[in-house]
């Protein structure tokens, strides 16, 4: 037995009873949980036991009104096991929410969250918020009364975000019933309202300091229109005073924070706090219509709050005080405030007293005047807020007449502190009503549930707490007793204390004096004493502020502060309100601005006490006039640990909400309630055959009169069986030892069954054994006999063939051996007369050779000679120059000529240097036309010229220097050898000319006269030297080398002759070969033209099918042509290139030949480049004739050529190469096949033998057979191909024809005689088009979309007419080549369908129609669009229908964009129609009878806010399922379509089972799992009985299924949570956590899973990457493909219903 032990820490404790407890005993020996032994001492006067705990299948239950035993500890416990372990923080508590803090975002407020909860019934759920929500939602609207929501709870226990969140919910669910988006503008008030009241305290960051209630109203449609606040008791000495660890309101740090902003510099912050900034409050006040003047307006006000706090007072005597001058926080302050210093500073220190005959101001002291200061700034700050609430609810406003409303009320809870004052009195008192209208309401319920059910009651006791709310607010009270001594002139709070006591002290229970103190009283609230402390009562009652500064600020210049006190000048009844509906907190004593002297203005006098009495009356009145909903906040830890549970703390708030008030009334009535129908499920066990009867009630009545015998423990109603507390334990004890038994038995006879069945298959393993293996001994000793027969036969036949074999070698070799030598002896003769041939050639090339070799010999030594005698004559000739020289007549002569020669030079360099100055200026206008990086270049090409030009300068003194020592030694080297000259003059170019020392190394071959081009060289540099200096030079070397260079000259011009006159005879050949190539190209081309109309001629005088038929001669005539034309394509090609190839080589000619020229030319252009003498003249002259780009061209294209020859011949020879490896090694596999069979057939019988080989014939022949047909399909293809080029060529000739018959003269055509024609008459063939008139569009619209019944169109006619009527009207818009009406016709079409959706939208049957005809239509578009990839499938007859003149692929975009919307309103529409059915039929239906125990119910559970209209089973969504399926099939939507559909039908019910099943603890057990197995066991069936098992559904069940797995599986120990981290792949992380920590045990053999086992699951899977939403998105749609799916019916053949009412149209 388990029981509830009492602890001083814990205070109470689970344990076990070890020894049965006797009467008389005085000690319990008990058992801890965890493990620890415990002697529990009974009270020896009550000697009360321990409150006994309920079975485990009752602990963490969803309502603690389910369970057994209802008393404090089990509620305890119970909240416990949810919170802690399940990580469940909300529970109901019969109407009562009970809502623990976690102090942890939870990821359950999401939009997914609450579509779930929308339209649930309460009691299906799990406890949630939203559930209050939804039920508060559901009952306005059923029962058309206004609803509350009471969010009660200490402070830090979540009310406000409670009541948050429900407003969220309200927003969300209803939507706006305007575009002002009202349900933005009530969720932007939280963010205000809680800057401006809430405040850091210690038991909460961010505490309410004041009490709201939100009334949200609703139209008649049930959506939101407008809301209204109303605000009780504000803390006000917050502004002023803050405790120790507390803040301030948030707006203030919030100001603060934001002072560095531009817009903020006006105020003078400093920055000495830093929180979060004014942005997000900004923005909401956008939303709720505050404008940025009233903004800073505000900001201004809270501000001077700020530097009125920092004033400061300077005492002149103990009766008076002053502010020093120019104080700089009043300077600020008035500023701020538009006011004037010195009124301030004024009336801050002194104030009015006024008499009946007079009036007179008197100073005040220092703590008055401060005190004043605070009262004044509290003032400012409660005007404000009250202005901000009013202009809040002006935003929230509609115009709209309400209907109905839901209010929430966000108050403080029950409240007690070490020091207790007004606030904390007044928050109590408010608690006493709320808890006295809760009591009242509770015991309501309760006494019309069992009036309902008709059950005899009495009256219950309960606590009632109207004692307590009369001593606080009734004649005498202590509210009256305060007000009136804040009318005396003298009262203070001692007087006060006094006239309580002697008022109440003594006379009420309820009230007590402290021992030690005459300060303080206790009241006993309905959840503790209280004691509070007098000191201050009077002055926060009275909340006094002067007249005075008031009047100051009234009369300020800044519009929005006179704003905040225009209330207060209005009279107010106790009983009214504002006209925004917020009763006042706090006034003051201040006169009226033009009061009479004489009145008095009791109004204005109201105490803050008697307000909130007054606002308290019409809050209970409005919750009195509407049906209340609970939710109380718990806070588990005063330390805000996330799931940390204090059960200390949670007791003294259950106490203090009423929660556990609600458990004891009703644990004092019948607390367990069971329908009879969920009495018989659970204990139809417990009953016998014999007892079970029709009559449910009857049954149930039989059994408990067994069972029970006290027949005062239960009570039966109409529909229900009440017990008292511990009966259901009881009956659950009955019931868990009949199941043990049971399960006994069945273990017993199970095992004696497995033991039977061993048996039986031993034997019989045995038996089968023994039978086989004599059957393999027989078989092998047959086996053996077969084989030795068949190696005798094989002998035979072996040596038969290798004697066969032998000859056939024998033979083979000698005829061989023969041909070789015979062909060995041919070889020999042939070779020898070859090599006599080719001798006497070799003979007649070497006498060739030696002639020309001599020859060569002979010239050169002649040649040398005179070179030689020359050279000698020359010399001697020099000696006489030189002789000659020395006379001064010859120096004269030689001077004159170089006078002249100087004079010439001179005037050269004087051109040059012109030319120079023109190119400068030129340079310098060039320059400013164009950029500077030209400019920069040019200056660097000058100045490398310049360093040229000094660098040939250099070498000129260089050569002059050489020149003189050369005429010493000409006159000592006179008898020198001529190849010392050569070297020596080879030497002096190499000197001259580094860069071009290779040319003059070069091989003597290359230069014609060895070192005469030498001197030929330097000839040419001495005549483009520039003659800056006048040096001497040697006269007969200038003249030699001038002399050189004319030869050369001459020998150039007569190599370009000769060059020009071969390439004039090329270009002739070349014209010539052309011009006979045309002229038979021409002649072929006319063959061709000829015999092309010859053939056209044909096709057009028998224009029959036969013609074009495979065998007709037409097309062989055709087929012979073609290749005739191909093979000469060929011959004409090698041609080509065969011309090509010499045209090459002819120019490889001409190079050669003009190589010598080309030597030179490039030698002198490199001599230019090297004087810096280049000049465009010098390149022109180098490529004068463009020999070097026709030369380079010609390479380039035989390149090409050889290249592209040389890649086809690779390419032939790899193709060839690959096809031959193909056949070897198909010819390898076919041996090897042969050998195979061979051996197989060798081992066979004779009879088997010969069907083996029949069979590979037939299997030789099949094979044969496909290779034939594959090439009749090429066959086909081709032919296909030629009709399509032959239907092209006759559209050719025919537009040739036409355009001749223009250029034809009318006059020609009206000479000529027109003859008669025959028309021969046809029989009428239909090309498959539907001819409409224009003005009949919009009726043939009408009648074929907007106006047609799907379901007689899909049962009487053929899937998809529509379609093919539609598309057969655009095929004759097409023929007629109107592009108009085309556009027209589908324009219409797409806007009929979007209509007729729009229409009939709700209607499955109509968008399934128009889905499958939307997609038939963009399916006959691509059939007949004539492209290539859409007609593979079709017939040559649809091939002619194909649509001619319009391109329609934009078209097909926009159906396929239509088609896409029409699948995703199907699916919406598949949704609406299977989510009603979905969580019945899956989850709650029991398809196996039996297998779920009904557990205990709570209050939630009969207090059903939708009344049952029936439930769905699984059949029923079978049922559904074959309906839509039937449908598609019926409208011929494609078989593809049709699998995606099912997929997302089969995603929502997964989708949506899940969801349900993650929120409902209830569903979470190993049968429930058994269920759910099943029943997609039984949707798996379904797929294959229509054949859809390659959809992808049953993918899309996978994560329910894995799900309900791990319902099933073992939970305990480390291999299981391995097992379940691989098994649960489709199942997110946190959706596995949470179906663990929801697993509920609906039997007493089920085992709850530890938290410890939860942990090692998240260890293990926190490497997953996987989403954190809990549940799954059930509005996800798959996307949509439609692949392509031609028709194969004809268009020829449809025939148009006359149901249609299309007589308008005409088949063509």
């Amino acid at each position: 037995m388990q029981l509830e032990s009492a602890q001083k820490k814990e205070v109470w404790k689970s344990a076990e009873l070890l020894k049965d407890y006797k009467p008389g005993d005085k000690v319990l020996q008990l058992r801890l949980e965890e493990g620890k032994d415990l002697e529990y001492c009974l009270d020896p006067k009550t000697k009360e036991l321990p409150p006994l705990r309920n079975p485990d299948i009752l602990v963490g239950e969803n309502d603690l009104t389910a369970l057994s035993y209802l008393h404090e500890p089990a509620v305890l416990h119970n909240l416990k096991v949810r919170f802690i372990d399940s990580k469940l923080i909300y529970t109901y508590c019969g109407i009562v929410l009970v809502a623990i803090n976690p102090y942890e975002q939870l990821p359950i407020y999401g939009e997914d969250i609450i579509n779930a909860y929308s339209g649930q019934n309460m009691g299906d759920m799990d406890p949630h918020i939203f559930a209050v929500a939804e039920e508060a939602y559901k009952q306005m609207a059923r029962d058309e009364r206004n609803q509350s929501i009471i969010v009660s709870g200490e402070s830090g226990a979540g009310k406000t975000v409670s009541a948050k969140y429900a407003m969220r919910y309200f927003a969300t669910v209803s939507g706006s019933a305007s575009e002002a988006n009202v349900e933005e503008k009530v969720l932007a008030s939280n963010p205000i309202m809680e800057s401006i009241g809430n405040a850091k305290t210690t038991r909460n960051d961010n505490s309410s300091r004041f009490g709201k209630y939100i009334e949200i109203g609703f139209d008649k449609r049930y959506r939101i229109i407008g809301a209204n606040m109303r605000t009780y008791l504000l803390e006000k000495s917050r502004v002023v005073f803050q405790a120790e660890e507390e803040r301030n309101y948030h707006i203030f740090y919030q100001l603060c924070a934001s002072a560095a902003l531009p817009e903020f510099k006006t105020l003078r912050l400093g920055m000495k706090f830093t929180v979060i900034v004014l942005c997000n409050c900004m923005y909401k006040a956008v939303c709720l219509r505050i404008s940025d003047s009233y903004q800073m307006g505000i900001f201004r006000i809270l501000a001077g709050i700020l530097h009125l706090g920092n004033v400061e007072f300077a005492s002149r005597d103990s009766d008076s005080c002053t502010i020093p001058p120019k104080h700089d926080p009043l300077t600020i302050f008035c500023d701020l405030m538009g006011v004037e210093y010195e009124e301030m500073a004024h009336w801050l220190c002194h104030r009015k007293l006024a008499t009946a005959t007079e009036t007179y101001i008197k100073p005040i002291s220092k703590l008055h005047a401060i005190n004043a200061r605070d009262a004044l700034a509290k003032h400012i700050y409660a005007n404000l807020f009250n202005w901000i609430v009013d202009h809040v609810n002006k935003a929230l406003h509609s115009t709209i007449k309400q209907h109905s409303f839901i209010g929430v009320l966000d108050i403080y809870g029950f409240e007690t502190f070490e020091i207790n004052s007004f606030e904390q009195f007044c928050i109590n008192y408010a608690n006493e009503k709320l808890q006295q209208q809760f009591n009242m309401h509770v015991f309501k319920l309760e006494q019309e549930e069992y009036m309902k059910e008709q059950i005899p009651w009495t009256l219950i006791d309960f606590y009632d707490n109207q004692p307590c709310i009369n001593l606080i607010e009734a004649k005498m009270g202590i509210l009256d007793l305060l007000d009136e001594e804040c009318k005396m002139p003298k009262g203070s709070d001692d007087t006060w204390a006094q006239k309580l006591y002697n008022t109440h002290l003594n006379k009420c229970a309820l009230f007590e004096k402290p021992r030690l103190s005459n300060k303080a009283f206790i009241i006993k609230h309905f959840a503790d004493k209280v004691e509070y402390q007098c000191e201050g009562f009077l002055e926060k009652n009275k909340d006094t502020v002067y007249e005075e500064q008031i009047k100051v600020l009234k009369s300020s210049k800044f519009k929005l502060l006179p704003e905040l006190f225009q209330d207060e000048e209005k009279v107010l009844s106790p009983t009214s309100a504002t006209p925004s509906g917020r009763v006042p907190l706090s006034r003051t004593a201040v006169k009226p601005a033009k009061a009479r002297p004489g009145q008095t203005s009791k109004e204005h006098k109201k105490t803050v006490g008697h307000q909130f009495r007054n606002s308290l009356h019409l809050l209970m009145e409005t919750l009195n006039a509407t049906t209340p909903h609970y939710v109380r906040c718990i806070k588990p830890n005063d330390f805000k640990f996330p799931f940390t549970f204090d059960e200390k703390r949670a007791v003294q708030q259950l106490r203090a909400c009423g929660v556990l008030e609600t458990i004891r009334i009703s644990a004092a009535g019948f607390p367990s309630r069971w329908t009879y129908q969920e009495f018989f499920s659970r204990y139809r066990v417990l009953m016998k055959q014999r007892d079970v009867l029709g009559d449910r009630k009857q049954t149930c009545k039989n059994v408990l009169e067994k069972l029970i015998l006290d027949k005062d423990k239960y009570q039966f109603g109409k529909t229900k069986i009440f017990f008292r507390a511990g009966q259901v334990a009881y009956l659950e004890k009955i019931r868990a030892d009949k199941l043990r038994a049971a399960c006994i038995r069945i273990q017993k006879t199970i095992r004696g069954w497995l033991m039977r069945k061993k048996y039986m298959r031993m034997r019989k393993a045995a038996i089968t054994i023994q039978r086989y293996v004599r059957g393999y001994q027989a078989r092998c000793y047959a086996k053996f006999l077969r084989r030795t027969r068949a190696a005798i036969t094989i002998q035979k036949f072996h040596r038969m063939y290798v004697v066969r074999k032998r000859y056939q070698c024998m033979r083979d070799a000698t005829i061989a051996l023969q041909a070789l030598l015979r062909g060995y002896m041919a070889r020999n003769k042939y070779q020898m007369m070859l090599r006599e041939h080719k001798s006497i050639i070799i003979q007649k090339h070497v006498r060739g050779w030696l002639a020309r070799v001599h020859y060569r010999r002979t010239l050169k030594a002649i040649v040398y000679l005179q070179c030689c005698y020359r050279r000698m004559m020359a010399k001697r000739e020099l000696k006489k120059l030189k002789i000659e020289a020395r006379s001064v007549e010859r120096y004269k002569k030689l001077h004159i000529g170089l006078e002249n020669k100087i004079m010439q030079l001179q005037r050269k360099i004087d051109e040059q240097v012109k030319l120079r100055e023109s190119v400068c200026k030129s340079f310098i206008f060039f320059k400013a036309k164009n950029a500077t990086n030209r400019v920069l270049s040019l200056q660097e090409e000058i100045a490398k010229l310049r360093k040229e030009l000094q660098q040939t300068q250099s070498e000129k003194k260089t050569i002059e220097e050489w020149a003189d020592k050369y005429k010493h030694e000409t006159e000592q080297a006179s008898m020198q050898s001529p190849v010392n000259y050569q070297n020596q003059v080879t030497f002096l170019c190499a000197f001259l000319f580094p860069s071009l020392f290779p040319f003059f190394t070069h091989s003597s071959a290359s230069f014609c006269c060895g070192s005469g081009i030498l001197l030929d060289f330097v000839l040419f540099f001495l005549k483009q030297e520039p003659s800056e200096k006048k040096a001497p030079l040697d006269m007969s070397l200038f003249l030699k080398l001038q002399k050189r260079v004319t030869e050369l000259e001459q020998e150039k011009q007569s190599l370009q002759d000769e060059l020009d006159r071969k390439e004039e005879q090329a270009l002739r050949a070349k014209a010539k070969y052309e011009s006979l190539k045309r002229q038979e190209l021409e002649s072929e081309n006319k063959k061709l033209k000829n015999e092309l109309n010859e053939l056209q001629k044909a096709l057009t005088e028998t224009r029959s099918p036969e013609v074009t038929a495979p065998g007709a001669p037409a097309y062989r005539v055709l087929l012979d042509q073609l290749t005739s034309v191909s093979e000469e394509l060929e011959v004409r090609k090698e041609e080509v290139l065969i011309l090509r190839s010499q045209l090459v080589s002819q120019k490889e000619c001409n190079v050669l030949n003009m190589s010598f020229h080309h030597h030179h030319v490039s030698l002198l252009y490199f001599l230019n480049t090297f004087l810096g003498r280049q000049s465009p003249q010098d390149y022109h002259m180098l490529n004068e004739d463009g020999e070097l780009w026709l030369v380079y061209e010609g390479l380039k294209q035989a390149n090409r050529l050889l290249e592209s020859q040389l890649q086809s011949q690779k390419k032939s020879h790899e193709n060839e190469l690959e096809s031959l490896r193909g056949e070897i090694q198909s010819l390898k596999e076919e041996n090897n096949r042969q050998q195979q069979l061979l051996a197989q057939n060798l081992q066979l019988p004779p009879e088997a033998r010969i069907e083996a080989s029949l069979q590979h014939e037939i299997t030789r022949l099949t094979n044969e057979n496909l290779d034939l047909m594959e090439q009749l399909e090429k066959q086909d293809k081709t032919v296909r191909k030629l009709k399509k080029q032959l239907k092209v060529f006759a559209k050719k000739i025919g537009e040739l024809e036409v355009g001749q018959m223009e250029n034809i003269s009318p006059g020609q055509i009206i000479d000529e005689p027109i003859r008669p024609v025959n028309i021969p008459r046809k029989e009428k063939d239909f090309q498959g088009m539907l001819e409409y008139k224009k003005e009949d569009e919009q009726k043939l619209v009408k009648n074929l979309i907007l106006e047609l019944k799907p379901r007689g169109v899909a049962v009487n006619l053929i899937p998809g007419l529509p379609a093919y009527i539609l598309f057969m009207c655009v095929r004759h818009a097409d023929y007629l080549n109107d592009d108009q009406k085309v556009r027209s016709l589908l324009t219409s079409t797409i806007n009929g369908i979007k209509k007729v959706l729009k229409k009939r939208g709700d209607d499955f049957e109509t968008v399934s129609f128009w889905l499958s005809n939307t997609c038939r239509f963009l399916h006959c578009l691509k059939q007949y669009s004539g492209e290539e990839g859409f007609m593979k499938h079709n017939t040559p007859r649809q091939n002619e229908h194909c649509l001619t003149n319009f391109d329609l692929a934009e078209y097909r975009q926009v159906l396929s964009d239509l088609a896409i919307q029409i699948y995703q309103q199907l699916v919406r529409v598949l949704e609406n129609i299977l989510q009603p059915m979905i969580v019945s039929g899956m989850l709650e239906h029991e398809t196996i009878q039996g297998v779920s125990g009904v557990k205990p119910t709570g209050l939630r559970k009969r207090t059903s806010s939708i009344a049952d209209e029936g439930t769905y089973t699984l059949d029923s969504i079978i049922r559904q399922l074959n309906s839509f399926h039937s449908v598609m099939c019926q409208h011929g939507m494609d078989p593809e379509l049709i699998k995606q559909v099912v997929k997302q039908m089969f995603y929502i019910i997964g989708a949506v089972t899940l969801n349900n099943l993650l929120l409902r603890k209830d569903m979470c057990s190993w049968s429930k799992g058994m269920q759910i197995r099943y029943n997609v066991s039984q949707l798996e069936e379904w797929l294959r009985d229509k054949n859809l098992m390659n959809s992808g559904a049953k993918e899309t069940l996978e994560p329910l299924i894995q799900a309900a797995q791990l319902l099933q599986v073992k939970k305990k120990t480390d291999e299981d949570a391995e097992a379940i981290c691989s098994m649960c792949n489709a199942l997110t992380t946190a959706q596995i956590v949470k179906v663990l920590n929801l697993y509920t045990p609906v039997n007493e053999f089920e085992e709850r899973v530890l938290v410890s086992f939860i942990r090692t699951i998240q260890l293990r899977l926190r490497d997953r990457k996987d989403s954190p939403q809990l549940l799954m998105d059930a509005k996800h749609i798959f996307p949509v493909t439609f692949p392509f799916n031609p028709s194969s019916l004809a268009l020829e053949t449809i025939q148009i219903p006359a149901s249609l009412g299309l007589g308008f149209i005409s088949r063509v």
